[in-house]
């Protein structure tokens, strides 16, 4: 399959054009022309990752969050950005990233399937997908069954299979509505109360962000932005190997960046 093919098939379900205008989603390395026979899914394209990927004589190197969101004046192995890029073009693989434009369409709704979340729905509307669905940031529903704050963290260890999480507010709270936003979702935190949420499950809470939180009434299980937005690996994976059935899939495994010791 040629990549602009792959591209295009990709678009119909993740337009580029519900990107949030900050972002920089899409071909980001190499030719629309090359030829696609083994893909590489990770979250980041990190040097390792790279490395990984010319390991597995990947073509393309898929990722949820784009490595270049700025524009670069110089491409040399000066900088970790310009070496990454070389390597990319040495070893002929081509890079894609669909980040903002994958969270509206997919990423809080499979969080929200994987946490048997009941009624739920977006905690903020941006557009209308492809398929006539509304897309948007974060869904708010019923936990499965009552649960205290340090129960539901447990469960949110056990679903995403994080290592550790950081709480605010009482362990001992009784919980039975939530919201989750994976990724970085302090700014959000209005939109969860709005929603009715008795906890917020996301990433990235400063100190002050959770102290505030639970001041208006919300209890925070902070999962890490890594914690919870891995799940975008195994999805794209199991789409990939669906509608491309000859394609050759290969995934970077779960790495947690750093570990609470």
């Amino acid at each position: 399959m040629i990549c602009r093919e792959l591209i295009e098939l990709l678009e119909k379900k993740y337009p580029p054009s519900i990107a949030e205008s900050w972002d920089n989603p899409g071909l980001q390395v190499g030719s629309y022309e090359k030829e696609i026979k083994s893909i590489y899914i990770a979250l980041d394209a990190t040097g390792e990752v790279i490395r990984h990927a010319i390991d597995e004589k990947a073509d393309l190197l898929l990722t949820h969050h784009p490595m270049l969101m700025h524009g670069l004046k110089k491409i040399n192995d000066g900088d970790f950005y310009g070496r990454r890029v070389l390597e990319l073009i040495k070893h002929d693989i081509a890079y894609y990233a669909m980040h903002t434009n994958y969270d509206i369409v997919e990423m809080a709704p499979l969080a929200a399937r994987m946490l048997a979340l009941k009624d739920a729905q977006i905690m903020e509307k941006t557009c209308v997908l492809p398929d006539g669905r509304e897309g948007g940031f974060g869904m708010a529903g019923e936990l499965p069954k009552e649960m205290t704050l340090l129960q539901c963290a447990e469960y949110v260890k056990d679903v995403f299979q994080i290592p550790d999480v950081k709480i605010f507010g009482n362990p001992e709270t009784v919980l039975n509505r939530a919201a989750v936003l994976p990724g970085s979702g302090k700014s959000m935190t209005a939109d969860a109360l709005r929603n009715g949420a008795e906890v917020y499950i996301t990433g990235d809470f400063g100190h002050h962000d959770g102290i505030d939180a639970v001041d208006q009434g919300l209890n925070v299980i902070d999962a890490g932005h890594y914690g919870i937005e891995h799940i975008f690996i195994g999805q794209m994976a199991e789409e990939l190997k669906e509608c491309f059935p000859e394609m050759e899939i290969c995934t970077e495994p779960i790495r947690h960046p750093f570990l609470m010791v």
